[in-house]
């Protein structure tokens, strides 16, 4: 990554036919930037809760790190962050290093979706 430059994940919904949609885009060129979707609303608060953005927020940026440091950062015990933490590698969110730590590669999460009357 180039110095000054700023990666943005943006997490959210996506339907199976706008994931089609941002493929055919993205094929035809048109850059779709870093997107994480779920399937569903339940799924993504299941996902992000208040505590698990907390440690989004604080490794947001800096590197690949411990669970130990991540727990520190965030001042909770390093059971239950752990268990955020592998929540979120599980989601596909958090990255695992071959050294065991864990890296959150973006500099800042923007989570989109847009509720509609039942």
């Amino acid at each position: 990554m180039d110095e000054g430059s700023h990666s943005v994940v943006t997490l959210g919904l996506s339907s199976i036919q706008e994931t089609k949609r941002q493929v055919a885009a993205a094929f035809g060129g048109h850059a779709q930037g870093t997107r994480i979707d779920f399937v569903s609303i339940d799924l993504l608060w299941k996902v992000l809760t208040v505590k698990r953005l907390e440690i989004l927020q604080a490794m947001a940026g800096q590197g690949a790190m411990a669970v130990r440091e991540v727990a520190r950062r965030v001042g909770r015990d390093i059971k239950a962050v752990h268990g955020d933490v592998t929540a979120l590698v599980s989601a596909g969110i958090l990255d695992r290093t071959a050294a065991g730590k864990v890296s959150f590669p973006y500099d800042e999460v923007r989570v989109d979706f847009t509720l509609k009357a039942a």
